[in-house]
């Protein structure tokens, strides 16, 4: 009989590319992934590995053993999934990444919900970017992922997943308090062209979502500062050093200096949960979506109060004109950013199936 730990072995090689890459997939050794691989062809009385210059390929049998391994793998988690939702008990371990600012703001009032409710589960926080989690969500090794990605710039979801939205976190531009338009209530992105822009690390999803949109407002951007954090971005708004755009949810502390000014077209970033289909009835997976909804729900409410936002740098009030935090090109008759199609099959937004009685 095959041993699914080795095919696990076997699967992550031949979706990773080296024993190595497996082996920091799968959070061993390089030699308990090559001790599991000689153990397997034992089994099966193939050669799964040979030589390529200074790595190694999978042989055609390996191919071909790996294609069933992720069928099989598939197919365990959906068994292990049924199994939890006939008991109905939330335990187990549960993987959840989270880009840094929802990592920050949205994920330890989760955290907390979970363990207060559910003390059997254990929890394995991760912070990641958004393309990265998506991968390891598709290949099993998260369990869920809070992504985001921007309206006018959707990223593209493979198929087997389902998401969730959470809400959508408009953004604002962020100006020294000095700056000629710093006291308007409302600019236009256009008026910000020839200005000096502070941004995200090139071929992060925010900075080429930046370069994107300013070049579609025919702006052309002038990137002087990169800094992936947010709070590192309003430092340098405040010293003088360029402009930003920043969203609300990333604006948790506020520098002297700076002023915050709603821009048109609306910038929103959409941020959601994200799992594998095929996972849908773990008890788990429920309560911690459910979770980190009763938390957006939450933020959104800071926004929603007597039409108030958070306090700026100044002493002053974020515009009141974007009710329950969560502008959509639905539900308001504000300019967004016009969306862009993404590649591929984006994920549907999803409900979770009924539970089975027990």
């Amino acid at each position: 009989m095959l041993d699914l730990n080795r095919l696990k072995a076997l699967h992550a090689v031949a979706t990773y590319g080296s024993v190595g890459a497996a082996a920091d997939a799968l959070m061993v050794t390089p030699s308990a992934v090559s001790q599991q691989l000689a153990k397997l062809e034992r089994e099966t009385g193939a050669t799964l590995l040979e030589r390529n210059g200074r790595g190694v390929r999978l042989t055609d049998a390996a191919g071909l053993l790996a294609d069933h391994a992720g069928r099989i793998l598939a197919l365990v988690e959906t068994a292990e999934a049924d199994f939890e939702a006939l008991r109905g008990e939330v335990v187990g371990r549960l993987s959840i990444a989270a880009f840094p600012t929802a990592a920050r703001g949205l994920l330890p009032g989760a955290l907390v919900r979970l363990r207060e409710r559910h003390p059997d589960l254990r929890i394995q926080l991760h912070e990641r970017e958004p393309e990265r989690q998506v991968r390891e969500v598709t290949r099993g090794e998260l369990d869920l992922a809070v992504i985001q990605d921007w309206m006018n710039r959707p990223m593209a979801i493979p198929e087997g997943l389902s998401r969730v939205t959470l809400f959508d976190d408009v953004a604002d531009v962020i100006l020294p308090a000095g700056h000629p338009l710093a006291e308007r209530a409302e600019i236009e992105l256009s008026e910000l062209a020839g200005e000096r822009w502070i941004s995200g690390s090139p071929g992060t999803v925010c900075h080429d979502w930046l370069v994107y949109t300013l070049r579609a407002a025919e702006v052309e951007p002038d990137i002087t500062c990169m800094a992936d954090e947010y709070p590192t971005q309003l430092a340098l708004v405040a010293a003088g050093q360029g402009c930003a755009i920043i969203p609300r949810l990333g604006r948790d502390f506020f520098p002297e200096g700076v002023r915050i000014v709603a821009v048109r077209p609306r910038p929103i970033r959409r941020i959601y949960v994200l799992w594998r289909a095929d996972a849908a009835r773990r008890p788990a997976i429920r309560a911690a979506v459910d979770a980190l909804k009763a938390v957006s729900e939450g933020f959104q409410a800071r926004y929603a109060a007597d039409g108030a936002f958070p306090l700026d740098g100044h002493g002053g009030m974020f515009p009141p004109d974007v009710p329950d935090g969560a502008l959509s090109p639905e539900r308001a008759g504000d300019e967004v950013l016009p969306p862009r199609h993404a590649a591929g099959s984006p994920a549907r937004e999803s409900v979770f199936p009924a539970a089975t009685s027990r």
